[in-house]
């Protein structure tokens, strides 16, 4: 799962309540 692309198109909370934009690559 690209979780890092995702993160950074799509505001997806994969992650729990965090922001759309996460830069963790």
């Amino acid at each position: 799962l690209d979780i890092t692309m995702i993160n950074d198109v799509t505001p997806i909370p994969h992650n729990g309540c965090r922001p759309p934009k996460r830069p963790r690559g």
